[in-house]
């Protein structure tokens, strides 16, 4: 079964890879307007929908979970949000090659490694075959992103300005900005363990085993809603943007479109995300890297087809293309790992 589960990661990879790509449509908006409309349809509006078609009873499963769980899930999706806030600042100082390079390579490690320190299996990971195999394929996938990150200086280098002229990269805020966005996001993982009260009592009311996770989604997502639109909120109202949501001068009805779809498809890697990780077996945590790894595949293998690399020289690329082969190594040792165990366990 871990094969389907790296297959979901990668669809959920994808959709994390892509979801920028609608928000550079939205014209005459400034950033939050663009970025509020996104996070309605991405941690609101697609999640209650989804989750009410897979989950039965889906008030009673949320509300029935202990207290405890429901603001743990809610406070770690808060400092998700966080993370997700500044990773789009991250995106927008860095584009999308060195900025998903950066903020995934510490989200990959933080959110793999320290879950497993916490439940107390890490030394499962090197004192076993499968274990081993599995911990090399964490630590080739996040040299795989370091390489992808080296290639995004390599071009930073060769084009100091940014590519589609809007002057506003910058190297030392956007490095600081995409660190500390993926320390923050890691704490999805942890927000997806602190929901696993909600995971239960899903499937207790007969829910899919698939679709398990879609429920704790409702509670996490609306933790990240509440950061985003506070941040959102406050930018209007500092920069006058409020008045974009009906500015007649603006393309209202593309924006709102593009804002939407990229909102949509934000919430889609999540949903492969939770499917992925009931297919992961015991090396469920192996499902972030998995994540974030794919996530960095997506985004470069779009930054090559929009060419905003080019003119970055033929080095630069070499060294992008090589992180990418490096980072789907590291997929693959991950599922081998998965399979070893699996054959110890029929053991």
């Amino acid at each position: 079964m871990v094969i389907f589960g790296i297959i979901f990661h990668a669809i959920g990879g994808f959709a994390a890879g892509s979801f920028y790509l609608p928000l550079k449509k939205v014209r005459e908006w400034s950033w939050e307007s663009g970025w509020l409309v996104n996070g309605v349809f991405s941690w609101i509006l697609a999640p209650i929908f989804v989750a009410s078609i897979t989950v039965p009873s889906l008030l009673s499963v949320i509300m029935d979970a202990p207290g405890v769980s429901l603001f743990w899930t809610y406070f770690f999706g808060v400092l998700w949000g966080i993370g997700g806030l500044t990773f789009g600042l991250s995106v927008r100082y860095l584009g999308m090659s060195l900025g998903y390079a950066v903020a995934l390579g510490f989200c990959a490690a933080f959110g793999t490694i320290i879950p497993t320190i916490h439940d107390g299996t890490f030394m499962k990971l090197v004192t076993t075959l499968s274990g081993g195999v599995v911990m090399g394929g964490i630590l080739v996938g996040l040299a795989g992103i370091a390489v992808c990150g080296h290639a995004g200086r390599l071009k930073e280098k060769a084009m100091p300005t940014d590519t589609d002229g809007r002057q506003e990269f910058n190297l030392v805020r956007g490095i600081l900005v995409a660190g500390f966005a993926g320390i923050m996001s890691a704490c999805m993982a942890f927000a997806f363990a602190a929901g696993a009260p909600i995971t239960e009592n899903a499937a207790a009311a007969e829910c899919g085993s698939l679709w398990v996770n879609n429920a704790s989604l409702v509670v996490i997502l609306l933790g990240g809603f509440t950061t985003n639109a506070i941040w959102c909120v406050w930018l209007n109202i500092k920069n006058g943007s409020g008045k974009d949501y009906a500015d007649k001068k603006a393309p209202l009805g593309k924006n709102y479109l593009f804002s939407a779809l990229a909102g949509v498809t934000w919430y889609l890697q999540f949903m492969f995300y939770g499917m992925g990780s009931t297919k992961m077996g015991a090396y469920h945590f192996t499902s972030w890297t998995l994540h974030m790894s794919f996530i960095i595949i997506a985004s470069n293998l779009w930054s090559l087809y929009l060419k905003e690399w080019k003119g970055s020289g033929q080095k630069a690329i070499k060294t992008l293309i090589a992180g990418i082969l490096v980072i789907t190594l590291s997929t693959v040792l991950i599922g081998l790992g998965g399979y070893l165990e699996g054959v110890a366990a029929s053991h």
